[in-house]
């Protein structure tokens, strides 16, 4: 079955079943559109290489994307606000041979424009084959990102999962102004569209005041949005409020904070579903339209997928090392997430020994994030593994988990924690803030955040900062904030 299923099969005939900030199109004239990209990009010398794409947040985009799923070459999504250097690395990486979209003056590759007023005069169907669709680019934090490759039926596997847990129709209509060129806003954002058949609307810039109009004046029944998109929804009660009219709000990318979740809920009427996934898995845990919502948790496994923790222990050098034994599911006690399922990404371009070492002897994919699981099956993250799992005084402790906690101190509007070398502790847990307003006093928050986890899971250190040090997808990076 194609992965973009209801845009082939003559769904979305809707004269505004498409909208890309002021341009709307029917699922025919897209699909025209696309076709022509499809016959431009076959014309080529060697039909099946990769197509970079100016990733933009507009329909030529849209269109583009589409047209080389239709073609069958992988499409490389290029952040718009990329540098030279990561232009350099990412199309050099990919051996892409076409770039679509208004092309920098860097790049070298052949370039065409799309033209959204041509359209195709010949039926086509989306490209068959076991090759990857998209080869979407980690950010980095890790040395030079990582061509992630997935397929089409591992896309159209996690979106059926969605569809699945939040009851994801050609009923909806979806809202959302993320990016098009990662998992979010172009998979769940664009190609959720055009499997279920719902309509969509992409605000272009993700405003309360336009994901209000999109509501009132389309529709909006599902909204999409990051943490910070919540906040600023949060902060505008005149936009929030028209909101109550959506059906469904999710939240994903990263953790939403307490006070958000309950500010949300608080003039919406509603509170936010959250998720969570990678660019290797698609989204792997979700609460569903008619779970429990609770702040901090992620929700169970879709429809497909399985999840399991193990156990993380001391290495021979002191490093943590992951075994292979099981996690109580008591929501307290911590393990590495893995996953397995057809939502799994085919391996890294070109890295067989990294694709390798995220996989487990028994078949699973190693995530390196850490989580704790409860009774119920609903999972909180904590961190990453590598670089948020603190050992404190003979404790593993989730840097997410006290960064939540610092979120809800009044004035402080950002917090990353860290651990740092302790003579005493093996590390003390540091906490990185950034203040709304007036400076916050340090043993206050301290004091703050032992009324409301363990004891131990206090900082020991706070460190008031301007703002925390981020990479181009947005991900503070801690190893900057790190002193010894």
């Amino acid at each position: 079955m194609p992965l973009l299923r209801a845009l082939l099969e003559g769904g979305l005939d809707d004269p505004d079943a498409v909208r890309i900030g002021d341009t709307a199109f029917s699922g025919p004239e897209l699909l025209g559109a696309a076709s022509v990209v499809a016959d431009e990009i076959a014309e080529r010398p060697d039909p099946s290489s990769p197509v970079a794409v100016g990733a933009t947040a507009s329909a030529e985009t849209v269109v583009a994307v589409v047209g080389a799923l239709l073609a069958g070459a992988p499409v490389v999504p290029v952040p718009p606000d990329s540098g030279m250097a990561e232009r350099a690395h990412l199309l050099g990486d990919s051996g892409a041979t076409t770039w679509f979209g208004d092309r920098p003056r860097d790049v070298t590759l052949p370039g065409k424009r799309v033209d959204l007023s041509r359209r195709a005069g010949h039926e086509v169907r989306e490209a068959t084959g076991d090759g990857p669709a998209l080869i979407l680019y980690t950010s980095g934090t890790t040395g030079s990102p990582k061509g992630v490759l997935l397929s089409a039926d591992a896309m159209a596997a996690g979106l059926d999962g969605l569809a699945d847990a939040w009851g994801w129709t050609a009923a909806d209509t979806l809202v959302h102004g993320l990016p098009l060129f990662h998992v979010h806003g172009l998979v769940l954002g664009v190609f959720g569209a055009l499997r279920t058949g719902s309509r969509l609307v992409h605000t272009v810039k993700p405003t309360p005041e336009n994901y209000a109009r999109a509501v009132r004046e389309h529709g909006g029944s599902l909204l999409f949005g990051v943490p910070t998109v919540w906040s600023r929804i949060g902060d505008d009660p005149a936009s929030a409020a028209a909101l109550t009219d959506a059906r469904l709000l999710v939240s994903g990318s990263a953790p939403l904070p307490v006070p958000v979740f309950e500010r949300v809920r608080e003039l919406t009427g509603q509170a936010p579903v959250e998720r969570y996934g990678m660019s290797e898995t698609m989204i792997t845990l979700a609460v569903r339209a008619d779970g429990e919502r609770r702040p901090g948790w992620v929700g169970v496994p879709v429809a497909g997928v399985e999840c399991r923790l193990r156990a993380v222990t001391d290495g021979p050098d002191g490093e943590s090392v992951t075994t292979d034994e099981e996690v109580p599911t008591d929501g307290e006690s911590i393990g590495e997430l893995q996953v397995r399922g057809p939502s799994l990404f085919d391996g890294y371009l070109n890295r067989p020994e990294a694709t390798a070492e995220t996989q487990t002897a028994d078949g699973w994919f190693r995530t390196g994030d850490a989580a704790v699981v409860d009774a119920d099956g609903y999972h909180r993250i904590v961190g990453r593994r590598s670089v948020d799992l603190i050992k404190s005084g003979g404790y593993r402790i989730g840097a997410g988990e006290v960064e939540t906690a610092l979120l809800a101190y009044e004035g402080i509007s950002e917090a990353a924690v860290v651990g740092e070398p302790d003579d005493d502790l093996g590390q003390r847990i540091v906490a990185h803030v950034v203040c709304s307003g007036a400076s916050v006093d340090a043993q206050d928050v301290m004091d703050f955040v032992g009324e409301r986890l363990s004891k131990h899971k206090r900082p020991r250190e706070v460190v008031v900062v301007d703002e925390l040090p981020r990479n181009a997808m947005g991900k503070v990076q801690k190893a900057r904030l790190r002193r010894g």
